[in-house]
């Protein structure tokens, strides 16, 4: 008995040696980074600002795979599957927390199949009106909306997108209604808000601020708690007597479920480290983004507050996707 004790214990010790090493060797090969929309917009920049200093800091190399589709439920499913080793990743922003709801019948559970890394970004996002509409203010706009139910048609860069969500959100605080007008991405609907087809729409600053700069568009309003870059001119919703209304997009770094706790701890402290850096902050804070950081506890929070919140949205304003 005692000798079979001695064999189990020292097997054991060996074991844990090995994961011991295992853990201290990584990372021995490059990192795939998972990014489930196009190249060039927010999430893939949010990717490629942490991935590549990322990579220098890990001593490896980072590779990028964007794999757009389904509102990003393609890429995700394919993080969800893959090894939890450590060299998988992927990021993730705010439909991330809304396909929880809006897809009844996901391949995956955005929370229990993943393991929150590290929050990179918050993006607000601002409400802009074209030059004809006749509120010039955040107070205006809900006052008119008011006054007239059902005539504003507001447009966004699709069913469920975070532009959408956003103001079925304030529809829902301010008691008014108004026609949602989806398109396929960000750039018809401007085209559209410019021409005068519809009303209004959200969407963050970087993409809307030098429209308005150009006298194409007006700003009303921002969804964060104060003032952001890139926009310093444009009032917060707190600001315009809306206390405590905040919505934006996000972008999130996870890794599969299982994956080992000291492997996520690692990437969160290094991830944390470039977003709260200068660099990072030079790069884009300019744009209306704000760095984020902290601890995979903090990640694996802020996406189920995420989830609760904008599930009750679309739960409450009865929205469907096609």
């Amino acid at each position: 008995m005692i000798r079979r004790l001695l064999h189990t214990s020292l097997a054991l010790a060996l074991a844990c040696a090995a994961a011991g090493a295992a853990a201290q060797a990584w990372p021995a090969k490059p990192i795939r980074m998972i990014v489930p929309y196009t190249p060039g917009g927010y999430t893939d920049n949010m990717a490629r600002g942490v991935g590549e200093p990322l990579a220098r800091a890990l001593g490896t190399t980072v590779i990028f795979e964007n794999r757009p589709g389904a509102n990003s439920i393609l890429g995700a499913e394919m993080l969800a599957k893959s090894a939890p080793d450590g060299y998988t990743l992927g990021t993730v922003i705010a439909a991330h927390s809304a396909n929880a709801t809006l897809y009844p019948k996901l391949p995956f559970d955005v929370q229990k199949d993943f393991a929150p890394v590290a929050l990179i970004s918050v993006a607000p996002l601002i409400l802009v009106a074209n030059n004809d509409f006749p509120a010039k203010s955040v107070a205006e706009f809900i006052a008119y909306a008011k006054a007239n139910p059902g005539r504003i048609n507001f447009g966004s860069s699709g069913n469920g997108a975070a532009a959408h969500l956003t103001m079925e959100y304030l529809k829902g605080l301010t008691g008014t209604s108004m026609q949602h007008v989806p398109y396929k991405g960000t750039a018809p609907a401007l085209t559209d808000l410019i021409g005068g087809a519809i009303g209004v729409m959200f969407d963050v600053p970087a993409t809307m601020m030098p429209h308005v700069r150009a006298g194409k568009i007006r700003a009303l309003g921002v969804t964060s708690d104060k003032r952001v870059g890139g926009a310093p001119e444009v009032p917060t919703f707190n600001e315009s007597g809306m206390p405590g209304f905040l919505a934006s997009s996000w972008a999130m770094v996870l890794a599969p479920a299982g994956t080992p706790a000291d492997i996520v701890n690692r990437l969160a402290t290094e991830i944390t480290r470039v977003v709260r850096g200068q660099a990072f902050r030079d790069r884009f804070e300019s744009q209306g983004i704000i760095p984020a950081g902290g601890t995979p506890e903090e990640a694996a929070a802020f996406l189920r507050t995420e989830v609760a919140k904008w599930g009750k949205v679309i739960r409450d304003a009865n929205v469907k996707v096609d």
